[in-house]
């Protein structure tokens, strides 16, 4: 599916929200439970996991593909491989979603974190 964002519209902010996201966890102001972050931790995992196991393939991705010699295939090889590589392309937007998830992960992990502190200190004042 193609989304089309608009000439203004920035592709950064979703990194940008995982950054204040992480922001969010580290500073203790929102917590997960136990259950709650096994979840989001296993739907982050599978997602880091399965985008790693096509780093190789999707690399080809990033060479110019071998379309033959005619016109046609030479003007369309240089926007094949730009559909993949260029600031909006398929891999740098996969990629940067990579990178968004692996910060997704350390805010969970802090949040569960953030969660038993409280639920420890919770049980203190009741003891």
């Amino acid at each position: 599916m193609y989304i089309d964002e608009g000439e203004f519209t920035s592709l950064g902010a979703i990194g940008a929200s995982m950054d204040a996201f992480a922001a969010s966890a580290a500073a203790g102001q929102f917590a997960v439970n136990q259950q709650g972050g096994d979840a989001l931790l296993a739907a982050i995992r599978r997602m880091t996991d399965w985008i790693d196991s096509k780093r190789g393939p999707f690399g080809l991705l990033e060479q110019e593909p071998p379309l033959g010699s005619s016109n046609a295939a030479k003007v369309m090889k240089p926007y094949m491989q730009q559909v993949a590589v260029d600031h909006q392309g398929f891999l740098t937007q996969l990629y940067a979603l990579y990178d968004s998830l692996v910060k997704a992960e350390q805010a969970i992990i802090k949040a569960m974190e953030n969660y038993r502190q409280t639920d420890e200190g919770n049980a203190d004042e009741l003891a």
